[in-house]
């Protein structure tokens, strides 16, 4: 007998069926400033085309120190993403926007 593959879901099929439930849409949203931050560190590393390893070396860092920044295992410092800052050769900026 030959078994039948598991159907699979688009993630964005999935996400807005999540988005329904109350309680996840909050979390969601209360995560979005760390999604932001983490986002904004890997796009500023892929456009200097650099490595994770690369990246550290030139904060004086462990690459370990970049890929948990990278997957959120990390909450940066305001210290740390300007150090990260100055390794791309860039400004940080960090604003309040009204809702």
């Amino acid at each position: 007998m030959k078994k039948s593959r598991p159907k699979y879901t688009k993630w964005e099929d999935f996400e807005k069926e999540l988005m329904v439930k109350p309680g996840f849409r909050k979390a969601y949203e209360d995560l979005q400033p760390e999604f932001a931050v983490i986002q904004a560190v890997i796009d500023a590393r892929v456009k200097k085309k650099m490595s994770q390893a690369e990246l550290a070396k030139r904060m004086k860092t462990g690459q370990a120190v970049i890929s948990r920044l990278e997957s959120g295992k990390a909450k940066p410092s305001v210290s740390l993403l300007q150090r990260l800052a100055d390794a791309i050769d860039a400004r940080l900026e960090i604003r309040f926007i009204p809702r």
